[in-house]
Protein backbone atom coordinates (compact mmCIF):
# COMPACT_ATOMS: atom_id res chain seq x y z
CA UNK A 1 0.00 0.00 0.00
CA UNK A 2 1.31 3.51 -0.72
CA UNK A 3 1.53 5.83 1.94
CA UNK A 4 -0.08 9.41 2.58
CA UNK A 5 3.79 10.46 1.89
CA UNK A 6 3.73 8.26 -1.43
CA UNK A 7 0.82 10.03 -2.87
CA UNK A 8 2.63 13.42 -1.83
CA UNK A 9 5.51 12.38 -3.70
CA UNK A 10 3.85 10.99 -6.96
CA UNK A 11 1.71 14.33 -7.07
CA UNK A 12 4.56 16.52 -6.89
CA UNK A 13 6.31 14.68 -9.55
CA UNK A 14 3.05 14.56 -11.43
CA UNK A 15 2.90 18.92 -11.13
CA UNK A 16 6.80 18.62 -12.33
CA UNK A 17 6.28 16.47 -14.85
CA UNK A 18 3.14 18.77 -15.93
CA UNK A 19 5.10 22.44 -15.35
CA UNK A 20 8.38 20.97 -17.73
CA UNK A 21 5.27 20.24 -20.39
CA UNK A 22 3.51 23.49 -20.44
CA UNK A 23 6.58 25.59 -20.58
CA UNK A 24 8.44 23.68 -23.54
CA UNK A 25 4.40 23.94 -24.84
CA UNK A 26 5.18 28.11 -24.42
CA UNK A 27 8.73 28.20 -25.43
CA UNK A 28 9.29 29.00 -29.57
CA UNK A 29 10.68 26.21 -31.16
CA UNK A 30 12.12 29.37 -33.70
CA UNK A 31 14.77 31.64 -33.09
CA UNK A 32 15.98 34.94 -34.28
CA UNK A 33 19.54 36.05 -33.93
CA UNK A 34 20.29 39.62 -34.32
CA UNK A 35 24.00 40.60 -34.48
CA UNK A 36 23.96 44.33 -33.69
CA UNK A 37 26.30 47.25 -33.14
CA UNK A 38 28.42 49.92 -34.61
CA UNK A 39 28.89 50.81 -38.10
CA UNK A 40 31.76 49.23 -39.71
CA UNK A 41 32.29 46.35 -36.31
CA UNK A 42 32.00 43.32 -39.07
CA UNK A 43 28.61 42.28 -38.49
CA UNK A 44 28.01 41.08 -42.16
CA UNK A 45 31.29 38.89 -42.22
CA UNK A 46 29.82 37.49 -38.45
CA UNK A 47 26.29 37.16 -40.36
CA UNK A 48 27.48 35.01 -43.35
CA UNK A 49 29.38 32.63 -41.07
CA UNK A 50 26.69 32.09 -38.98
CA UNK A 51 24.41 31.89 -41.65
CA UNK A 52 26.53 29.06 -43.39
CA UNK A 53 26.80 27.26 -40.24
CA UNK A 54 23.07 27.42 -39.60
CA UNK A 55 22.17 26.79 -43.11
CA UNK A 56 19.82 29.55 -42.82
CA UNK A 57 19.45 33.55 -44.47
CA UNK A 58 19.68 36.83 -43.36
CA UNK A 59 17.67 39.75 -43.08
CA UNK A 60 19.10 43.53 -43.01
CA UNK A 61 18.57 45.99 -40.38
CA UNK A 62 20.55 49.04 -42.01
CA UNK A 63 18.30 51.62 -42.65
CA UNK A 64 20.50 53.60 -45.02
CA UNK A 65 21.07 50.30 -47.21
CA UNK A 66 17.46 49.98 -47.78
CA UNK A 67 17.84 52.31 -51.27
CA UNK A 68 19.26 51.73 -54.26
CA UNK A 69 20.56 54.89 -55.32
CA UNK A 70 22.85 54.76 -52.24
CA UNK A 71 25.34 52.24 -52.51
CA UNK A 72 29.25 53.34 -52.24
CA UNK A 73 28.17 55.68 -49.45
CA UNK A 74 26.25 53.26 -47.59
CA UNK A 75 28.34 50.77 -47.82
CA UNK A 76 26.26 48.05 -48.72
CA UNK A 77 27.31 43.93 -48.62
CA UNK A 78 29.19 42.58 -52.16
CA UNK A 79 28.23 39.73 -53.72
CA UNK A 80 31.97 38.76 -53.07
CA UNK A 81 31.10 39.43 -49.05
CA UNK A 82 27.93 37.54 -49.08
CA UNK A 83 29.32 34.26 -50.24
CA UNK A 84 26.45 33.21 -51.82
CA UNK A 85 23.92 34.07 -49.16
CA UNK A 86 20.77 35.65 -49.27
CA UNK A 87 20.62 39.01 -47.61
CA UNK A 88 16.88 40.31 -47.74
CA UNK A 89 16.02 44.04 -47.66
CA UNK A 90 19.09 45.25 -49.53
CA UNK A 91 18.62 47.72 -52.34
CA UNK A 92 14.92 47.34 -52.37
CA UNK A 93 13.35 50.84 -52.39
CA UNK A 94 14.16 53.97 -54.44
CA UNK A 95 14.86 57.28 -52.63
CA UNK A 96 11.62 58.74 -53.90
CA UNK A 97 9.87 56.32 -51.96
CA UNK A 98 8.14 56.98 -48.59
CA UNK A 99 8.72 54.30 -46.19
CA UNK A 100 7.96 54.01 -42.55
CA UNK A 101 9.57 52.22 -39.86
CA UNK A 102 6.14 50.88 -39.34
CA UNK A 103 6.49 49.44 -43.28
CA UNK A 104 9.49 47.71 -42.06
CA UNK A 105 8.81 46.14 -39.11
CA UNK A 106 5.97 44.15 -41.48
CA UNK A 107 8.46 43.36 -44.38
CA UNK A 108 10.94 42.35 -41.81
CA UNK A 109 8.54 40.01 -40.09
CA UNK A 110 7.06 38.79 -43.42
CA UNK A 111 11.14 37.82 -44.67
CA UNK A 112 11.95 36.23 -41.35
CA UNK A 113 8.75 34.05 -41.39
CA UNK A 114 9.67 32.84 -44.69
CA UNK A 115 12.87 31.94 -43.87
CA UNK A 116 11.68 30.10 -40.55
CA UNK A 117 9.68 27.82 -43.33
CA UNK A 118 13.06 26.69 -43.86
CA UNK A 119 15.33 26.95 -40.90
CA UNK A 120 15.09 26.89 -37.55
CA UNK A 121 17.18 30.30 -37.16
CA UNK A 122 16.99 33.13 -39.14
CA UNK A 123 19.58 36.12 -39.18
CA UNK A 124 18.92 40.08 -38.23
CA UNK A 125 21.88 41.91 -39.19
CA UNK A 126 22.30 45.49 -38.71
CA UNK A 127 23.21 48.68 -36.73
CA UNK A 128 19.52 50.59 -36.96
CA UNK A 129 18.71 50.18 -33.54
CA UNK A 130 14.95 51.26 -33.59
CA UNK A 131 14.07 48.89 -36.84
CA UNK A 132 15.75 46.18 -35.06
CA UNK A 133 13.92 47.15 -31.81
CA UNK A 134 10.51 47.16 -34.15
CA UNK A 135 10.63 43.49 -35.42
CA UNK A 136 11.93 42.22 -31.63
CA UNK A 137 9.32 43.92 -29.63
CA UNK A 138 6.85 45.57 -31.96
CA UNK A 139 6.35 49.34 -32.43
CA UNK A 140 4.57 51.80 -29.75
CA UNK A 141 1.07 53.27 -30.94
CA UNK A 142 1.44 56.59 -32.28
CA UNK A 143 -1.31 59.17 -33.86
CA UNK A 144 -1.05 59.23 -37.46
CA UNK A 145 0.95 61.08 -39.81
CA UNK A 146 -0.46 64.75 -40.52
CA UNK A 147 1.43 65.44 -44.69
CA UNK A 148 1.39 69.13 -44.13
CA UNK A 149 2.85 69.51 -40.97
CA UNK A 150 5.60 67.06 -42.12
CA UNK A 151 6.13 68.90 -45.14
CA UNK A 152 6.48 72.26 -43.20
CA UNK A 153 8.94 71.12 -40.74
CA UNK A 154 10.97 69.16 -43.62
CA UNK A 155 11.24 72.13 -45.71
CA UNK A 156 12.44 74.36 -42.13
CA UNK A 157 14.99 71.96 -42.17
CA UNK A 158 16.15 71.88 -45.52
CA UNK A 159 16.54 75.58 -45.16
CA UNK A 160 19.01 75.16 -42.59
CA UNK A 161 16.53 75.91 -39.83
CA UNK A 162 17.25 72.77 -37.79
CA UNK A 163 18.94 74.19 -34.66
CA UNK A 164 15.47 76.24 -34.59
CA UNK A 165 13.61 73.06 -34.67
CA UNK A 166 15.91 71.48 -32.13
CA UNK A 167 14.65 74.26 -29.76
CA UNK A 168 10.82 74.11 -30.25
CA UNK A 169 10.98 70.04 -29.26
CA UNK A 170 13.29 71.03 -26.85
CA UNK A 171 10.79 73.21 -25.58
CA UNK A 172 7.69 71.12 -26.21
CA UNK A 173 9.72 67.70 -24.62
CA UNK A 174 12.83 67.87 -23.55
CA UNK A 175 13.26 64.21 -22.64
CA UNK A 176 13.23 62.91 -25.95
CA UNK A 177 16.18 65.52 -27.37
CA UNK A 178 18.01 63.45 -24.98
CA UNK A 179 16.90 60.51 -26.42
CA UNK A 180 17.42 60.45 -30.04
CA UNK A 181 19.73 61.67 -32.53
CA UNK A 182 19.10 65.25 -33.02
CA UNK A 183 20.87 65.26 -36.17
CA UNK A 184 18.36 62.88 -37.96
CA UNK A 185 15.82 64.81 -39.57
CA UNK A 186 13.37 62.23 -39.62
CA UNK A 187 13.73 61.58 -36.00
CA UNK A 188 13.12 65.16 -34.72
CA UNK A 189 10.21 66.05 -37.51
CA UNK A 190 8.48 63.16 -36.35
CA UNK A 191 8.63 64.13 -32.86
CA UNK A 192 7.87 67.72 -33.42
CA UNK A 193 5.19 66.47 -35.30
CA UNK A 194 3.55 64.42 -32.83
CA UNK A 195 3.90 66.52 -30.25
CA UNK A 196 2.72 69.43 -32.03
CA UNK A 197 -0.39 67.49 -33.20
CA UNK A 198 -1.65 65.77 -29.74
CA UNK A 199 -0.29 68.75 -27.51
CA UNK A 200 1.58 65.78 -25.43
CA UNK A 201 5.14 65.49 -25.56
CA UNK A 202 6.40 62.78 -27.83
CA UNK A 203 8.14 61.05 -25.12
CA UNK A 204 4.86 59.82 -23.87
CA UNK A 205 3.39 57.84 -25.86
CA UNK A 206 6.98 55.50 -25.45
CA UNK A 207 4.76 53.14 -22.86
CA UNK A 208 7.54 50.10 -23.14
CA UNK A 209 4.83 47.67 -23.85
CA UNK A 210 6.74 44.44 -26.17
CA UNK A 211 4.87 42.75 -28.75
CA UNK A 212 4.80 38.91 -28.02
CA UNK A 213 6.74 37.25 -30.91
CA UNK A 214 6.13 33.88 -31.41
CA UNK A 215 10.04 33.59 -32.00
CA UNK A 216 13.10 33.70 -29.44
CA UNK A 217 15.48 36.42 -29.67
CA UNK A 218 19.09 35.98 -29.04
CA UNK A 219 21.37 38.89 -29.75
CA UNK A 220 24.87 39.09 -30.34
CA UNK A 221 26.43 42.51 -30.17
CA UNK A 222 29.86 43.45 -31.42
CA UNK A 223 31.96 46.34 -30.28
CA UNK A 224 35.03 46.20 -30.88
CA UNK A 225 38.34 48.37 -28.86
CA UNK A 226 37.47 52.10 -30.18
CA UNK A 227 40.88 52.39 -31.49
CA UNK A 228 40.34 49.17 -33.90
CA UNK A 229 36.65 50.82 -34.90
CA UNK A 230 37.86 54.17 -35.59
CA UNK A 231 40.99 52.90 -37.71
CA UNK A 232 38.30 50.91 -39.93
CA UNK A 233 36.21 53.81 -40.14
CA UNK A 234 38.73 55.85 -41.26
CA UNK A 235 39.97 53.08 -43.75
CA UNK A 236 36.96 52.48 -45.15
CA UNK A 237 36.10 55.91 -45.97
CA UNK A 238 38.87 56.06 -47.92
CA UNK A 239 37.73 53.16 -49.85
CA UNK A 240 34.58 54.77 -50.05
CA UNK A 241 36.56 57.44 -51.77
CA UNK A 242 38.71 55.31 -54.83
CA UNK A 243 35.25 53.87 -55.28
CA UNK A 244 33.39 56.32 -56.59
CA UNK A 245 31.55 58.04 -53.40
CA UNK A 246 32.42 61.43 -54.80
CA UNK A 247 30.40 60.73 -57.89
CA UNK A 248 27.49 58.68 -56.27
CA UNK A 249 27.21 62.14 -54.82
CA UNK A 250 27.01 64.24 -57.61
CA UNK A 251 24.69 62.28 -59.42
CA UNK A 252 22.04 62.65 -56.26
CA UNK A 253 22.72 66.48 -56.25
CA UNK A 254 19.01 67.22 -57.34
CA UNK A 255 17.63 65.45 -54.92
CA UNK A 256 19.55 66.49 -52.05
CA UNK A 257 16.05 67.32 -50.51
CA UNK A 258 14.85 63.97 -49.60
CA UNK A 259 15.44 62.22 -45.94
CA UNK A 260 17.45 59.33 -47.04
CA UNK A 261 19.81 61.84 -48.00
CA UNK A 262 20.27 63.77 -44.77
CA UNK A 263 22.71 61.34 -43.75
CA UNK A 264 26.64 61.07 -43.22
CA UNK A 265 28.73 60.55 -45.94
CA UNK A 266 26.39 62.80 -48.46
CA UNK A 267 25.32 65.65 -46.38
CA UNK A 268 29.27 66.63 -46.42
CA UNK A 269 29.89 66.07 -49.88
CA UNK A 270 26.85 68.11 -50.75
CA UNK A 271 28.34 71.23 -48.90
CA UNK A 272 31.96 70.20 -50.97
CA UNK A 273 29.89 70.72 -54.38
CA UNK A 274 28.36 73.87 -53.10
CA UNK A 275 31.61 75.01 -52.42
CA UNK A 276 31.50 75.59 -48.93
CA UNK A 277 34.44 73.31 -48.04
CA UNK A 278 37.13 71.68 -49.81
CA UNK A 279 37.45 67.64 -50.99
CA UNK A 280 40.16 67.01 -47.91
CA UNK A 281 37.91 68.52 -45.40
CA UNK A 282 35.01 66.98 -46.24
CA UNK A 283 37.03 63.48 -46.10
CA UNK A 284 37.52 64.69 -42.64
CA UNK A 285 33.93 65.31 -41.90
CA UNK A 286 33.05 62.35 -43.11
CA UNK A 287 35.26 60.36 -40.83
CA UNK A 288 34.72 62.28 -37.80
CA UNK A 289 30.63 62.34 -38.23
CA UNK A 290 30.67 58.11 -38.74
CA UNK A 291 32.92 57.78 -35.41
CA UNK A 292 30.69 59.61 -33.73
CA UNK A 293 27.85 58.06 -35.56
CA UNK A 294 29.18 54.78 -33.96
CA UNK A 295 29.63 56.00 -30.87
CA UNK A 296 25.86 57.08 -30.57
CA UNK A 297 25.31 53.26 -31.69
CA UNK A 298 26.73 51.79 -29.19
CA UNK A 299 25.40 54.10 -26.20
CA UNK A 300 22.02 53.42 -27.49
CA UNK A 301 22.43 49.37 -28.13
CA UNK A 302 24.41 49.12 -24.58
CA UNK A 303 21.04 50.84 -23.09
CA UNK A 304 18.46 48.91 -24.96
CA UNK A 305 19.95 45.81 -25.00
CA UNK A 306 20.57 45.63 -20.68
CA UNK A 307 16.37 46.32 -20.90
CA UNK A 308 15.23 43.68 -23.70
CA UNK A 309 12.50 41.53 -22.42
CA UNK A 310 13.58 37.52 -22.29
CA UNK A 311 16.44 37.41 -23.42
CA UNK A 312 19.88 36.88 -22.00
CA UNK A 313 22.36 39.33 -21.34
CA UNK A 314 23.65 40.28 -24.45
CA UNK A 315 27.23 38.67 -26.12
CA UNK A 316 30.13 41.46 -26.62
CA UNK A 317 32.78 40.16 -29.35
CA UNK A 318 36.05 42.15 -29.29
CA UNK A 319 37.46 40.84 -32.36
CA UNK A 320 35.08 40.17 -34.80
Amino acid sequence: MYSSADNCSEKDEYNELEQDFVKKMNTPTKTLLVICGPTCCGKTDLAVEQAKKLTTEIVSADSRQFYKEMSIGTAKPTNDELQGIKCHLVDFLSIHQNYTISDYEKDALDKINKIFEKSDTAILCGGSGLFIKAVCEGLDKMPPADENLRKQLAELWEKGKKEKLISMLNELDSTTVKNIDINNPRRVIRALEVSILTGKPFSTFKNKKTTKRDFQVRYLFLNPPRVELYDRINQRVDRMLENGLVKEVENLLPFRHLTPLQTVGYQELFRYFDKEISLVTATEMIKRNTRRYAKRQITWFKKVLAEAPGTPIPLSRSNP
